[in-house]
């Protein structure tokens, strides 16, 4: 009987729990016992609730800020209720809709415009900050490169991938080429490693070149300088950052100091980067990692709540990724299933495969 009331008692704590975290989400307010006793199945009086979360509270799980009586979840809180209770991440269907115009009906031009529009659509759909990382450039499969000659030893690269995105930048080298030997070996990258990563291809390169025959083929040794260049040069993700002035807008983010340190940090991009790619190696989801409040390493990222997903799978390697920045209150089971949903069609878009909507990722509800 001991261990039926203490499971009994557990279950009532994961109830409680998720209806305090639901009502905060909705609401912003602290959650007070009498408005969990109108949501107890069991019919729990206020005191049975109130001493379930003085001990939720005495676990870390909720906080009792003093200007009220009411509790909010705490990032413990949180972090239980997004691995614990949360319940089904399946995609709603009027967000998968919205979703599916995106990459259904709108004809892009460049891969660029794919990730400028999905990072819109994930501020406009989660009403927070929509961030969008391209893989590096040098991790796309190559469909076409070109290398002009320009003053002062310097060379235009212009690099064409597979999704269709173009890079320009220039590198600065120590031999003096023609610009017959830059088309010359541009053509010889283009015709035999078309498909190919640039990583892969100085690889291979690099693997002739251990060929006795090829010891001193000057076109090989050509194209292993300009690629080498090429990667150690400026080969930086492009970030996609829209919604950044929503979050004016938001109670949780009322102190300007906080607002301002938010600002800065989706200013620079490096940090971004930095910030999307140690939630996803951190996930403790299968798909989409979640960064909760001080569970974020940058002390001014925790009053911050990250929900991100790898995406731009080349041979298998994830190589970039999406997600939402937002407060810690945010619709978790929501935007999950969002960011979660978009990834797979952004993939999909990008790898050149036809939309198709994924109907068994998606609930009535």
């Amino acid at each position: 009987m001991q261990k039926k009331n203490e499971h009994n008692l557990e279950e009532r704590k994961r109830e409680i729990l998720r209806a305090i975290v639901r009502l905060h989400i909705s609401t912003g307010q602290p959650v007070g016992s009498l408005a969990l006793t109108r949501l107890s199945k069991e019919g729990l009086s206020s005191a049975s609730i109130r001493n379930i979360c003085g001990e939720l509270e005495n676990e870390g799980y909720l906080s009792h800020p003093h200007t009220s009586a009411g509790r909010v979840p705490t990032d413990k809180g949180y972090r239980f209720y997004v691995d614990n209770v949360m319940g089904s991440t399946r995609v709603s269907r009027t967000d998968a809709a919205r979703i599916n115009e995106l990459f259904d009906k709108e004809s892009f031009t460049s891969s660029e415009r794919l990730m400028e529009r999905t990072s819109r659509l994930l501020s406009q759909l989660s009403d927070n900050v929509g961030i969008v990382v391209s893989p590096l450039i040098s991790q796309e499969m190559l469909h076409h490169i070109e290398f002009v000659k320009l003053a002062d030893l310097r060379i235009l690269v212009i690099t064409v991938s597979s999704t269709g995105r173009v890079q320009d930048q220039v590198i600065r080298i120590d031999s003096e080429f023609s610009q017959q030997e830059l088309n010359t070996t541009a053509r010889y990258l283009v015709e035999n490693f078309h498909g190919w990563t640039m990583v892969s291809i100085r690889e291979e390169l690099l693997r002739r070149m251990t060929e006795e025959k090829a010891l001193y083929d000057e076109l090989l040794q050509n194209a292993v300088l300009l690629c080498s260049q090429s990667l150690s040069e400026g080969d930086q993700p492009v970030v996609f950052i829209e919604g950044a002035s929503t979050i004016v807008t938001k109670p949780d983010f009322a102190d300007t100091e906080l607002m301002r340190v938010l600002f800065k940090i989706l200013e620079q991009k490096n940090r971004i980067i930095k910030i999307l790619n140690e939630c996803i190696e951190g996930a403790r989801r299968e798909n989409v990692a979640v960064l909760i409040g001080s569970e974020n390493t940058a002390d001014d990222m925790r009053s911050c709540t990250v929900i991100a997903s790898r995406c731009f799978y080349t041979g298998g390697t994830a190589v970039g990724g999406i997600g939402v920045v937002g407060p810690t209150r945010l619709e978790y089971a929501r935007l999950i299933s969002i960011v979660d949903y978009t990834a797979k069609l952004c993939e999909r878009a990008l790898s050149g495969q036809a939309f198709t909507p994924d109907n068994r990722a998606v609930t009535d509800g």
